[in-house]
């Protein structure tokens, strides 16, 4: 009999990708090969997100592809917005599966007990994810996600996680170095920690993300320990001066913003106002001067006027930052900014897009300058054309001539030159 194969298709968050690599890894030790979602598989898994409505049509796009691969293969749809939307996945045709975000993990048992006759939906109840899956990726040799903490308390008017995930719930600190420990005896160099609202582990457990940090940095066989995100009202100074003394944790924060104006922030029902932003900013270059700083930011919120807008980009332009993930503000049903009265026209989303899109530009090369004629040390991860590429501690995207006998070693380099989003360098 052939091996039977398992394609699968993350889209999202970092944490959806350690989540697509615990179910992917059940398929495996079951005798699966895992192939590219663009080869023919008798299994085709899609994790999905629900975040935007460009995230929703992805989801739809990607079980016709999978569909044309081989039309005769079981496509199960896991995740997001099978949990908030499953009556739209139910109308999908060609769908075997429909699993929400506590079900996705019971994937190969309901693929092992398939029937013929209908198509399967099992999705949650709100009040039913209440269980914390642990999760980790394993098919990047550099770098794991290790998801640490799922679900979200807040209630950002713009945000639907919370009725996609349930509340904040994280394993203990026990559970999660162990996990952490045995990632470390494998070849991987760098643990990226991921979670919804990752700052808000350990809470219901009477511990906290500090408390995890302090134990996890005690780690032997990693040399890497990468924050993926913290809200600014979590990230304390206390926090900040460890991470500068750190043995293992990398000099790199990306901290949401969202907006720079307080107005919108209180209408989003941000836990914080912009001076509690600058202050972290400020005491993070102060206490860690090479750190790198990432800002999510959303543009064209319902309430978002021209002034309010300039009102952010001068106070983005201000701060000491590194770089900016920007996006659109994109409508959600069953959430209280889709009830606001919407002032911001698509064409004007896209118009303030590309101006902070350009003054993130400008940030990332302001930065990434500073470090011309400076040595790091570089994880490498893969080929760039004929070249090969990494990252360093502090997140610069170095590029050097090499072979792929460089993937997944630290080496120093030599940084000369910054273009087209990298730094060019030799060993």
């Amino acid at each position: 009999m052939a091996q039977k194969r398992i394609a699968y298709k993350t889209i999202g968050c970092k944490l959806n990708f350690a989540e697509t690599s615990t179910i992917v890894r059940d398929f495996e030790h079951n005798g699966f090969e895992v192939v590219d979602f663009s080869d023919i598989a008798d299994v085709y898994l899609i994790n999905t997100c629900t975040v935007t409505a460009n995230a929703d049509k992805d989801c739809r796009k990607s079980v016709r592809q999978a569909l044309r691969n081989n039309p005769e293969a079981y496509v199960a749809m896991v995740g997001c917005y099978s949990q908030l939307h499953n009556e739209e996945a139910e109308a999908i045709p060609g769908i075997s599966i429909i699993l929400g975000n506590d079900e996705k993990y019971n994937l190969y048992e309901y693929y092992s007990n398939r029937s013929d006759i209908e198509k399967l939906d099992y999705h949650s109840n709100l009040d039913q994810l209440n269980t914390f899956h642990s999760s980790h990726s394993s098919n990047e040799r550099t770098r794991t996600f290790l998801k640490i903490q799922d679900g979200c308390d807040y209630e950002c008017t713009y945000c639907t996680i919370p009725l996609a995930r349930g509340k904040s719930r994280s394993s203990s600190i026990a559970d999660t170095v162990k996990i952490a420990a045995d990632i470390a005896k494998t070849d991987t160099k760098e643990i990226v920690l991921t979670g919804v609202n990752t700052g808000d582990f350990g809470r219901e457990n009477g511990e906290s993300f500090f408390d995890l940090i302090k134990e996890l940095d005690t780690i032997n066989g990693i040399d890497r320990i990468r924050i993926s995100s913290i809200e600014p009202n979590l990230l304390t100074n206390e926090m900040i001066d460890f991470i500068a003394e750190s043995k293992l944790f990398v000099p790199h924060f990306h901290i949401p913003l969202q907006s720079g104006a307080n107005n919108i922030l209180a209408d989003m029902r941000r836990r914080y106002q912009r001076d509690l932003y600058r202050d972290r900013v400020e005491y993070i270059n102060k206490i860690i001067p090479d750190c790198c700083i990432g800002v999510d930011v959303i543009v064209g919120f319902p309430t978002e006027t021209d002034e309010l807008f300039i009102e952010t980009y001068e106070f983005l332009k201000d701060l000491n930052i590194s770089y900016l993930h920007v996006f659109s503000y994109s409508e959600r049903p069953n959430t209280s900014a889709a009830e606001f009265e919407n002032i911001v026209s698509d064409d004007k989303k896209k118009e303030r897009s590309s101006i902070l899109h350009q003054l993130s530009d400008e940030k990332r090369t302001r930065y990434n300058e500073r470090f011309i004629g400076t040595s790091r040390k570089v994880l490498f991860e893969g080929k760039y054309g004929d070249q090969m590429q990494g990252h360093t501690d502090n997140y610069i995207k170095v590029v050097v001539d090499g072979t792929i006998e460089l993937q997944n070693n630290i080496i120093p380099v030599k940084l000369i030159e910054y273009r087209d989003g990298y730094i060019f360098g030799e060993y």
